[in-house]
């Protein structure tokens, strides 16, 4: 049975030391992440979903999130540009993005999943993921920034949609709580696994 794999915000603001709101440690994680997912293998893997926080300027400053951290990731500035490439992923294996205004990639109701390097059409992201269920996927692997916030909202999405929850630990990084102390104080339960 194939799982699949959601990479969470790997842009430039959160993962260089210079970027706008940096989380500590998260430069080291391009190397293993580049290789891992190098390492995936069409027939255990049926997709990559890279998802990034995008913001718009205006919008920004009036936002909730804008109280808590300062601007960043603004469409089309160099600390938003994804810095995992998808080519790295085999071509075999669907690759797709997901842009998203807030921290918690489930929050928004109108978001779309948008396929990477093909022609196809964007579907809406509960279609998306009801049609991964469809076709057998019952496992996610989740990698990226920040453990603590983006990456904890992706799981707790995930496993509130059914899917049961992988975490490399040695692919994430946290801005205060690292992966396995947000499992300890969060997930006390079997869909979610910090390997």
């Amino acid at each position: 049975m194939k799982s699949f794999v959601v990479v969470v915000d790997v842009q430039g603001d959160f993962i260089h030391t210079d970027g706008a709101l940096p989380v500590a440690g998260a430069e080291t994680l391009i190397a293993p992440m580049t290789a891992w997912l190098s390492a995936l293998r069409p027939e255990d893997t049926a997709g990559v979903l890279f998802t990034a926080d995008t913001h718009l300027p205006d919008f920004y400053a009036r936002s909730e999130e804008a109280k808590q951290f300062p601007p960043h990731c603004m469409r089309g500035t160099p600390g938003w540009a994804l810095l995992l490439d998808p080519v790295a992923v085999d071509p075999a294996i669907p690759c797709y993005r997901l842009e998203k205004g807030v921290f918690d990639m489930w929050a928004e109701a109108d978001i779309e999943i948008e396929p990477i390097g093909s022609g196809d059409v964007r579907v809406p992201r509960e279609a998306f993921f009801a049609q991964l269920q469809r076709d057998g996927v019952q496992h996610v692997w989740v990698i990226g920034v920040a453990a603590d916030f983006c990456v904890r909202w992706a799981i707790e999405g995930l496993v509130e949609r059914g899917l049961k929850v992988t975490i490399p630990a040695a692919l994430t990084r946290g801005i205060v709580r690292q992966i396995d102390t947000v499992a300890a104080e969060e997930w006390a339960r079997e869909e979610v696994l910090v390997s």
